[in-house]
């Protein structure tokens, strides 16, 4: 059974009930508790939520943030749910276990406010998605400042595959947001690789990223050196 109860109770003090990656047994019933199964340690001990005394709470999954939070309020007893994530190394949330009267009246007052919320989560996207265009829009002067012979079309098309929301990005880095140099580099070097070289062809004809890198060093050097002349 993958439970360290030190790793997965330290971060906020809360009840912490661990849904159970391997088979195991409640120390005081002798219950077996199978994969999936939830369990509470005390003192290094495995325990059923029926001997933890928690038997009596409902399982809440997590993803609704206004149903999470307003159950947790209305909850006298709760307990927040755990997995072992293997690939990660880490315990993870999962949901909570709340009082079944509290999520009833959670529920209710969610569905007597769902339309007020609805406007304000597409007010908040609205302003969102207005700042990710104006940071998109720098991104794309600075690189034209940097660059000052690249197409307007070109840099424009750089800085939004740059800049693409949760891609992982070299736009979406720190030092991007500071519109450092070096960033702005990067987005270029990646974009004439692919836009203006054979590199993308001899990847699908089996070449190693670094000897296809290689090969078209020269090219993408040329490209960005006369881009950067004014």
């Amino acid at each position: 059974m993958e439970v360290d109860n030190k790793t997965a109770t330290e971060t906020s003090g809360d009840i912490v009930v661990f849904s159970i990656l391997k088979p195991s047994a409640c120390a005081e019933c002798g219950a077996e508790l199978w994969k999936g199964s939830f369990l509470r340690m005390e003192k290094e001990k495995p325990l059923c939520l029926e001997c933890a005394d928690l038997d009596h709470l409902v399982f809440l999954p997590r993803g609704d943030v206004a149903l999470t939070r307003r159950s947790r309020k209305y909850s006298t007893l709760s307990a927040v749910v755990v997995r072992f994530s293997r690939s990660r190394k880490r315990y993870e949330r999962q949901g909570l276990l709340v009082e079944s009267g509290a999520l009833e009246r959670a529920q209710e007052e969610c569905l007597s406010d769902e339309g007020k919320r609805q406007i304000a989560r597409e007010k908040a996207s609205l302003v969102r998605e207005r700042a990710d265009e104006q940071y998109v829009a720098q991104f794309t002067d600075s690189i034209r400042s940097r660059y000052p012979d690249c197409p307007p079309a070109e840099a424009e098309v750089i800085a939004k595959h740059a800049c693409e929301k949760y891609s992982g990005r070299v736009g979406r880095s720190a030092a991007a947001k500071s519109f450092d140099a070096t960033a702005m580099d990067l987005a270029v070097k990646a974009h004439v690789r692919h836009a203006h070289t054979d590199y993308d062809r001899l990847l699908s004809q089996g070449w190693e990223r670094s000897e296809a890198r290689s090969a078209v060093l020269d090219r993408v050097t040329e490209i960005m050196e006369r881009w950067r002349r004014e």
